[in-house]
Order: C-alpha cells, then structure tokens, then sequence
C-alpha cells in the first residue's frame, strides 16, 4: 500500500477544541480502517506544523477522500506528501534511462 506523509496544523476552531483532540485521533483511526487505510504513526510536533502522521491508503483517491473529509470537519489543515519505501525508490531510480 503506498504511504504518505500528513502535516497538519491546526485552525482556530482546532486549537478552541483542542482537548477533544486525542478522542477525534481515535475516531480518525476508525475512519481510516473502514476505508481500507491506516493511520500508523501520529506524532504532535513542535514548529511550523502541529502534528505529523505516517499513514497508508490504498490509493491515492482514497487518501484525498479521507484528507477532505477531516479537512471539512474544521479542525485541521493538512498538506500531504506521498513517500516511497526504500525498495520503491530503488524500482524507480534503476528504471531511470
């Protein structure tokens, strides 16, 4: 499954809220799961963004679905980098011409 890389920052709305954090990470894991993706590893970071998660999806469609889903609810904005395994990365570098 391919994996990505979620930054997130909170909004305004996010941070007013901000204790019902932790039970809106568990509620987004069950989310995840039933769209045949998971949340892997959430970290909440210190700097430019409020969190980081590791996750995996089936596709990239899936991801984009999940992404706007909690991007619509208010609390958070994500920026999405799509990451490539060490072997993917092999793959594709040793398909260079």
């Amino acid at each position: 499954m391919p994996t990505y890389v979620v930054l997130l920052r909170h909004t305004q709305k996010g941070m007013e809220t901000i204790k019902d954090g932790p039970a809106r990470l568990e509620a987004a894991k069950k989310i995840f799961a039933a769209a045949g993706a998971s949340l892997k590893a959430p970290y909440m970071t210190l700097g430019r963004y409020d969190a980081v998660a590791i996750v995996e999806a089936p596709d990239d469609a899936t991801l984009a679905k999940l992404a706007l889903a909690g991007g619509s609810q208010g609390y958070l904005r994500t920026e999405t980098l799509r990451a490539f395994t060490e072997d993917e990365m092999r793959k594709i570098i040793a398909s260079l011409p």
